[in-house]
């Protein structure tokens, strides 16, 4: 088998498509370069190249459509091992089709990369839906995520729109990273540190703004007080808001 190892970036994923149509090797698997191969086995390390991968994007933009692009990256944050593989089979067919393969549902990788979009797509709309800010002493909104796919970067337009006039902070726990909005501009972040509780989100009461408890304590009340007691559906609201997200929830402490 001939496996090609690569950085774990998008931009590397394309520079594989971009070596394999190079070289007229393809690869039987795509893997990160820290993954142990077994003995014995054929292999090729990708070093990421922006020109490349750039180079990909503009003959793959002339085979299918710019969603149909999205769609590819959307399903590469989901960091599944299988989907590199989807991915590059995707491409490389597209690429060789004489029309767009991207509603050939018949094919399996199409099908495939199509129902992962479908689950990054909902969770992406779960964090924009259920990311709950805390106020800081020092004026900045912060919140922990911990979705089960890397979708922090598709909610970036919404919370720069929505949040406009405030500075604020997502942080992605399970992934180590966050986003910090200055009103200007939004860059990535990373934390040595992260002196809060993972488990509730909670911040300490000196980090914590001298209004944010009683602002937390009015919505605990506002939400207790518009729920209608003969219409709740503990097994519906979970169907809507999973539990996995109640622990950054604060009306669900």
């Amino acid at each position: 088998m001939l496996y090609f190892l690569y950085d774990n970036s998008f931009e590397g994923l394309l520079t594989c498509v971009f070596e394999a149509f190079n070289r007229k090797q393809y690869p039987d698997k795509i893997l990160k370069q820290e993954i142990l191969l077994p003995l014995f086995s054929d292999s090729f390390t990708v070093v990421t190249d922006v020109e490349k991968s750039d180079r990909v994007l503009v003959g793959l933009n002339k085979k299918i459509s710019q969603p149909a692009v999205r769609m590819l990256f959307q399903c590469y944050l989901s960091e599944k091992e299988e989907v590199d593989m989807a991915i590059f089979n995707y491409i490389r067919k597209a690429m060789l089709a004489e029309k767009s393969i991207e509603l050939n549902f018949a094919d399996k990788d199409v099908l495939f990369l199509s129902q992962i979009y479908k689950k990054v797509q909902r969770e992406a709309e779960r964090v924009r839906q259920f990311v709950r800010f805390q106020k800081t002493s020092d004026g900045i909104f912060f919140a922990l995520i911990s979705p089960l796919y890397n979708v922090l970067p598709l909610s970036v337009e919404h919370f720069e729109d929505r949040f406009a006039d405030q500075q604020w902070v997502i942080y992605d726990v399970r992934r180590k990273y966050g986003l910090y909005y200055d009103l200007n501009k939004t860059e990535i972040i990373h934390f040595e540190n992260l002196n809060i509780s993972v488990e509730t989100g909670e911040l300490s009461p000196e980090m914590m703004d001298e209004y944010e408890s009683a602002f937390q304590e009015l919505w605990k009340s506002y939400f207790k007080s518009a729920a209608i007691k003969e219409r709740i559906n503990p097994r519906l609201q979970r169907q809507h808001m999973p539990k996995r997200f109640w622990n950054y929830l604060t009306e669900m402490k």
